[in-house]
C-alpha cells in the first residue's frame, strides 16, 4: 500500500467516481490509475468500488471505511510537510482566511492591522462567500481557518469553534413611521417593503421564521449578500433592512437609524472553523487567538483532534 494509491483513490472519489477526470487532473494515465487501485484491492482484499462494466458507481461498505482512513493519512502527511514549513519559515507564507462581507469589511481590518504588526512577513489572503461556501473552502483545505456563522448543512471535516452571538437590527431611513413605536412587531414591520440577506444566510432562515411564527406575510422586494449593498437601498428609501448590528458604522451610516430588534429575531452564533486532522500552523492559531481571546489552546487541539 503506498501514499500515491490513497491519493489516486481519493482524487477519483473528488472528481464524481471518474477515472479518467481525476488521471487528468493529477497529470497521468488512466491505466496506470487503474493499475493502482488494482493493486490496492488486491492488497487489502477487499472491493472499493462498485462497478457496471466499465462505469463507477459508487463505493461499497468497505470502500467508504476504506477512503474515510485514506483521507485521514494523506491529511496527516499533509501535516508532517506543514511541520517542516513552519520550522523552517520563520513565521511567513500565507494565511487564508474565509468569512463573510460583513465580518471582512466590519470586524476583521482592526484584527488584521493587530496581526500584520505581529507577523509582518505573512501575507493574508482574505476570501469572501455565503456561510456554505465559507466552510466548504476550509473543509477542501482552500483555507486556513473560518469566521462565519453556522452553514446551512453538515460538511465533513469542519470543526467549529463558537466565538460570540451577534442579534439584529432593522435599519430605517431618518424620520420613518416604524421610529415612532414604542416596541417593534412583526405585524407592524410586515407592512414595509423589507430588504433581506441571500436565501444562503443564516440570518435569512431566522427572519423567515420570526415571520412565520408570527404568521405575517414579509413584502421582501430585495435579498442580497452584500450589507453595503443593503444599507444603500435603505438610504435610497425603498425599504428598510434586517442586518446584523455589527454591520452599523456611526460614522458613515450617520444618515440611517437603527432599531434593535433582538426580541424579534434569534441571534446568530459567529463561529471559527478548522479542517479537522490537520496541522494547524502557529500563525493561524496567533489569529484565532486575536479574533476570539476566549478560545483556549486546549480547545483549539481538542477540535483539530476530531
Amino acid at each position: 500500500m503506498t501514499l500515491l494509491q490513497l491519493k489516486y483513490l481519493c482524487e477519483i472519489i473528488d472528481r464524481g467516481m471518474s477515472i479518467s477526470a481525476a488521471a487528468l487532473s493529477l497529470h497521468t494515465s488512466q491505466p496506470s490509475m487503474s493499475r493502482q487501485i488494482q493493486a490496492l484491492e488486491r492488497e487489502l482484499g477487499v472491493t472499493i468500488f462498485l462497478r457496471s462494466k466499465r462505469r463507477i458507481l459508487g463505493l461499497t461498505a468497505a470502500g467508504i471505511e476504506v477512503r474515510d482512513i485514506a483521507r485521514k493519512a494523506l491529511h496527516t502527511t499533509e501535516s508532517l510537510r506543514h511541520i517542516s514549513k513552519d520550522v523552517t519559515a520563520e513565521q511567513s507564507g500565507t494565511l487564508t482566511v474565509t468569512t463573510s462581507h460583513t465580518h471582512a469589511r466590519y470586524v476583521l481590518p482592526e484584527i488584521i492591522q493587530d496581526f500584520r504588526r505581529k507577523f509582518p512577513k505573512v501575507r493574508i489572503t482574505l476570501r469572501q462567500g455565503n456561510p456554505m461556501q465559507v466552510a466548504q473552502f476550509v473543509s477542501s483545505g482552500k483555507a486556513d481557518l473560518s469566521i462565519c456563522s453556522l452553514p446551512p448543512r453538515e460538511v465533513p471535516d469542519l470543526a467549529l469553534l463558537p466565538c460570540y452571538d451577534q442579534h439584529k437590527i432593522v435599519l430605517t431611513p431618518k424620520g420613518h413611521p416604524l421610529l415612532k413605536l414604542s416596541k417593534l412587531t412583526i405585524k407592524e414591520l410586515s407592512k414595509y417593503p423589507l430588504i433581506t440577506y441571500d436565501s444562503e444566510f443564516t440570518t435569512y432562515s431566522q427572519v423567515m421564521r420570526s415571520f412565520e411564527a408570527a404568521e405575517c406575510e414579509p413584502h421582501v422586494i430585495l435579498s442580497a449578500t452584500d450589507v453595503d449593498v443593503m444599507k444603500e437601498y435603505v438610504r435610497r428609501e425603498l425599504g428598510v433592512a434586517i442586518i446584523v448590528a455589527l454591520a452599523l458604522d456611526p460614522k458613515t451610516d450617520s444618515s440611517l437609524r437603527a432599531i434593535d430588534a433582538r426580541h424579534l429575531f434569534q441571534s446568530n452564533k459567529i463561529f471559527v472553523g478548522i479542517k479537522k486532522h490537520t496541522y494547524l500552523r502557529g500563525v493561524a492559531i496567533e489569529f484565532i487567538k486575536l479574533f476570539a481571546p476566549a478560545i483556549t489552546n486546549k480547545q483549539i487541539e481538542q477540535a483539530v483532534a476530531g
